[in-house]
């Protein structure tokens, strides 16, 4: 199964060394369960020098593992929830916040 959190969505960092920061999801690979976090996760790669390119450094950014982050309900406390799936009244699926007694997620 993917994952439960979606591009664009607040998330907090729950364990690791970036715990506590949170940040918006920019990119996710859910066959490898990463999630790409702006802010958190940014290395330097040193390239050799090729025919084709100049070496030096070059900025890149690490995915983290998906179990590490939760979804951000309330950006103001800061309060945190894990994700279920559930029916609104027209019959459609949407994501709940378990944390917050099945509240819709928008």
């Amino acid at each position: 199964m993917g994952t439960r959190i979606k591009t664009g969505d607040l998330v907090k960092v729950i364990s690791g060394a970036d715990k506590g920061k949170t940040g918006k999801v920019t990119k996710i690979l859910p066959k490898e369960n990463l999630v790409f976090v702006e802010g958190i996760g940014n290395r330097e790669r040193h390239m050799r020098p090729t025919a084709y390119r100049q070496g030096g450094k070059k900025d890149i950014q690490l995915g983290i593992n998906a179990s590490k982050v939760a979804l951000v309900i309330d950006e103001k406390a800061g309060t945190t929830s894990r994700v279920g799936y559930g029916k609104d009244k027209d019959g459609k699926t949407v994501r709940i916040a378990r944390q917050a007694n099945n509240k819709e997620i928008k």
